[in-house]
């Protein structure tokens, strides 16, 4: 049985995906849709940078979806291997919304909108160089949970997400960071701070999270060919009423990765089809369970080795 997950940001890079673009018609139509909603050259930004706009937020998030969508489409349109087989969907963080898309429960043009909108709330929502997040390595969700709660009143932190075994991200103000990263070294846990320049998925972005709560509510969401395992609550979802509510949610919550990518195991999973650039997500499934299978499609090579006939 498999599942097909969505990368979130951090998996983009100038360049992705510029080999299916320039030889399918599919990837071209949907990158020149997308310049018409977003009224400016994402297409010329994902294919030549420069890199630096092209990791700002609010250009991060619409970027990765369509080059998410884009492979999805082909492969279905001009490979016509349906995806939709599959027992879940899942993203990491944005790539809720590129699930939400491939399941046909959101737009295209709608989901775009929305993660222009998202990306440049989150970059907004606490002053610039005033937050951000630190990936700790080695370590456990207790563990971190237990030091954070033991120095409350000396600093304010959050795990935002949690992506496999021995990876946690933290997220806080910055001056709280760098009190949490003194106290690790105390502990002799390894932790490095991440070239973000906002402490996403935390309370810290409740500004952020009422704009997309107004945005989210705008749109019309249809019911989902696929059922999502959310990022939030770590559980089936197939409601519309309750996805919009999860999204927003999203934004401030813990990404619970790890316990999503053991869920869908425990539910017969035991191929994961990542759909996006890059292969993040792939290497964090490995690392929670080795024995699964995982696949990272990002060129004609790869989607000529997708075998789902058997996975029934």
């Amino acid at each position: 049985m498999f599942s097909v997950i969505f990368p979130g940001q951090g998996s983009q890079s100038v360049g992705m995906i510029k080999d299916l673009y320039d030889k399918f018609n599919t990837v071209k139509e949907l990158f020149n849709e997308a310049d018409d909603i977003l009224n400016f050259s994402i297409t010329k930004l994902i294919l030549e940078g420069p890199k630096d706009v092209l990791d700002q937020t609010e250009n991060t998030q619409p970027s990765i979806f369509l080059v998410s969508f884009s492979i999805f489409q082909l492969i279905k349109k001009d490979f016509s291997i349906n995806l939709n087989k599959a027992k879940f969907f899942a993203g990491h963080s944005l790539g809720e919304y590129t699930a939400l898309a491939c399941s046909e429960t959101l737009g295209f043009s709608n989901t775009l909108k929305l993660l222009k909108i998202r990306g440049k709330a989150m970059q907004e929502a606490v002053p610039k160089g005033e937050g951000g997040m630190v990936a700790i390595l080695g370590s456990t969700t207790n563990l971190i949970e237990n030091i954070i709660n033991e120095n409350k009143k000396n600093y304010e932190c959050f795990i935002a997400n949690d992506n496999s075994n021995g990876q946690l991200v933290v997220s806080g103000k910055t001056n709280s960071l760098e009190l949490l990263m003194v106290d690790l070294k105390k502990h002799n846990i390894k932790s490095i701070k991440l070239p973000v320049s906002a402490p996403f998925h935390c309370q810290l972005m409740n500004n952020a999270t009422k704009i997309m709560q107004s945005e989210i509510q705008k749109c019309d969401f249809k019911k989902p060919k696929n059922t999502l395992i959310s990022n939030v609550t770590n559980q089936e979802v197939n409601e519309t009423f309750l996805l919009k509510e999860l999204l927003a949610k999203q934004i401030e919550s813990r990404v619970r990765w790890r316990e999503n990518v053991n869920l869908m195991i425990e539910k017969k999973v035991n191929n994961f089809i990542e759909i996006g650039p890059g292969k993040v997500l792939s290497g964090l499934v490995k690392r929670i369970d080795k024995n699964v299978i995982t696949t990272s499609i990002n060129n004609e090579e790869d989607i000529k080795k997708i075998n789902i006939d058997d996975q029934f």
